[in-house]
């Protein structure tokens, strides 16, 4: 029965983008058959380091969705506080509902069932614009902002051409 209305209201939200296109990215599934899989292409925002940017990510739900947030997996190479090395986004909306047992974050500020694909990767590209470097995922990219922002920009503006080159 969950997954049986996880999927409407995936389906739902598709239609939903798909008639109201949201600037700034594209989304939805991989595959026609397998609606908790999908492709996300975000365009790096505008008067940010990520700026013309293309990266690929894939958003994986499951069938306890929305009680459930999905997970968020980006498949371009990303260099950011708030996405681990292997390309994973670590964001308050995307943890499990409820208290944080380190008491970074309030219940409010975790996954909410309201959440949808749309509000999902808005706050994605707000993140790139706005790294949170108090609780990161990428050691090395917190440090390197703070510590060695010139350095930081390089890095980010190779990651931005590599993937300005995967999409040509």
């Amino acid at each position: 029965m969950a997954s049986e209305q996880s999927a409407l209201l995936l389906r739902k939200q598709l239609t939903d983008l798909n008639k109201n296109p949201v600037e700034g990215f594209s989304a939805g599934p991989v595959d026609d058959n397998d609606i908790y899989k999908w492709e996300v292409v975000i365009i790096g925002p505008q008067d940010t380091l990520y700026e013309g940017g293309m990266f690929k990510a894939l958003l994986t739900f499951s069938k306890e969705y929305p009680q459930k947030p999905p997970k968020m997996l980006f498949t371009t190479e990303m260099w950011h506080p708030n996405i681990e090395k292997d390309g994973s986004v670590c964001i308050s909306i995307l943890h499990e509902p409820g208290d944080d047992k380190w008491g970074y974050e309030s219940a409010s500020e975790r996954w909410l069932p309201i959440h949808t694909v749309e509000t999902i990767i808005v706050s994605v590209i707000s993140m790139l614009a706005e790294p949170n470097d108090e609780s990161p995922a990428n050691v090395d990219a917190a440090k390197m902002w703070r510590e060695h922002f010139d350095d930081f920009k390089k890095r980010v503006s190779r990651t931005v051409r590599k993937s300005q080159e995967e999409f040509e």
